[in-house]
């Protein structure tokens, strides 16, 4: 079997020692960075990435359990390997609670230190595989976190696949609460970047002084309270996604340097003369117009074509009532996990309440008429009388109980038939009923096998 190789970062302050290990792994196909304290270790951690650490426990300066630490923070999948000429059980134990996987005791051999390295290398793609399985065991489940059966969702579903499959920036736009971050998500889950972070930010909630620091970064001492150097998201991110939610309320200063970061595909963090390249892909999210924006001078028209790259329009829950039903469900599962409760049982009443109330405050004013409901369900049920006055009385004018779950049944048969290329047999087995009941549903609802669930009008 071919010994597996990787990228091995070597942290021990005696030099012949390190120069031995670096040479000697080296020669046997790693990428070898040998340093000689725990604080060029924490830098070298926070701007690369490494399948394993190799570090001594007696450091000058930082230790090396504060190293194992912070690695185990950065990458739960690296592997540790601890040297010591100081044994004892104490330390041991400590290392391993760390994340440590194992530990040599000083003088070194090193064909010891080599089997060491590519036992726990093995170990890591072991993981990283383990990850990959599990991670393409639940992409679908990963799909349907947006609700789509109504025509205007699945058509959202449709550009959020096409998006994941690129690394363009993307627009997303809609009212708020109709789940703009969900879509941004979906993009990042479903793209080739699914293992790196996916890192948000609400720039509405942050003063204009801090934007720049908390995309770009900043050394330690750049302005009052920088105590310590910060990577910034974009760097931070690696090859992962950075969303920016609500991108219209970013000033025209701070928008001069994003596109500039934009277009040279590099940063330069506050109180540096160096700029440092990013890979991250870019996701934005506005309730506003940018357009409109850029109309009256309010964003930068230059900006606005570099990010509107690949738009998604969001619409609004009340343009797409017959996916409440769905939602309703969702949000209810989630919410019972979260309290180690039952799903409640939502009432014919109930539910056609929630279908017809416009919702303003669109997925999110739902979710918090849900929150309270679920407080106040008697006996696993969710009646009329849970619901907020004002919702069980504002009627709407065109969709009543039975439409409503009949569009939800139509769209989730259809969604069904997708996922299973068209086979009517697999596609039963997946929606746990039998094959003729399927095709009762087909012929009901005036679907063929293959169709991808549009709608009819």
């Amino acid at each position: 079997m071919t010994e597996p190789v990787g990228r091995l970062l070597i942290v021990e302050d005696e030099r012949a020692q390190r120069d031995a290990l670096v040479q000697y792994l080296s020669r046997r196909g790693h990428h070898v960075v040998g340093v000689a304290t725990g604080e060029e270790a924490l830098e070298r951690l926070a701007v690369e990435s490494f399948g394993l650490l190799v570090t001594d426990l007696r450091l000058p300066g930082v230790d090396g359990l504060t190293v194992v630490r912070r690695a185990r923070e950065l990458d739960e999948e690296m592997g540790v390997l601890l040297t010591t000429a100081f044994a004892s059980v104490e330390s041991a134990i400590e290392a391993l609670r760390l994340g440590a996987h194992d530990y040599l005791l000083k003088p070194l051999i090193l064909e010891e230190v080599a089997r060491k390295v590519a036992n726990l290398l093995a170990h890591g793609e072991l993981v990283r595989e383990n990850g990959r399985l599990r991670r393409m065991l639940n992409e679908r489940d990963s799909e349907t976190e947006i609700v789509a059966v109504s025509a205007a969702m699945q058509e959202v579903l449709g550009w959020v696949r096409r998006a994941a499959g690129s690394r363009a920036t993307v627009l997303v736009s809609g009212e708020t609460g109709t789940g703009k971050e969900v879509v941004s998500r979906s993009i990042h889950q479903l793209g080739a970047g699914r293992d790196e972070p996916f890192l948000a930010v609400n720039l509405a909630a942050l003063p204009d002084t801090l934007v720049e620091s908390e995309l770009f970064g900043h050394e330690r001492g750049a302005f009052t309270g920088a105590e310590r150097r910060r990577e910034g998201l974009l760097r931070a991110a690696g090859r992962g996604t950075v969303f920016l939610d609500e991108i219209g309320e970013l000033s025209l200063a701070a928008q001069a340097k994003l596109l500039r970061a934009l277009e040279a595909r590099e940063v330069q963090p506050l109180g540096s003369d160096r700029t440092a390249p990013f890979e991250a892909r870019l996701i934005v999210a506005t309730h506003r117009r940018l357009a409109d924006l850029v109309e009256t001078h309010a964003f930068r028209e230059d900006l606005y074509y570099r990010l509107a790259v690949l738009e998604i329009h969001v619409p609004p829950l009340r343009e797409r009532r017959e996916d409440v039903p769905g939602l309703v469900q969702r949000l209810l599962q989630r919410n019972a996990q979260r309290s180690g409760i039952p799903v409640p049982i939502v009432t014919a009443s109930a539910m056609r309440a929630l279908c017809q109330y416009l919702w303003r405050g669109n997925v999110r004013e739902l979710a918090n008429v849900l929150d309270r409901a679920l407080i106040l369900a008697d006996d696993g049920r969710i009646d009329v009388e849970q619901i907020p006055s004002d919702v069980r009385s504002a009627g709407g004018p065109d969709l009543d109980l039975t439409q409503a779950i009949d569009r939800f049944e139509r769209g989730y048969i259809a969604m069904a038939l997708r996922l299973s290329g068209g086979n009517r047999e697999k596609a039963a087995e997946d929606l746990g009923i039998s094959p003729a009941t399927l095709y009762r549903r087909l012929e009901r609802f005036g679907l063929k096998g293959g169709e991808t669930g549009r709608n009819r009008s």
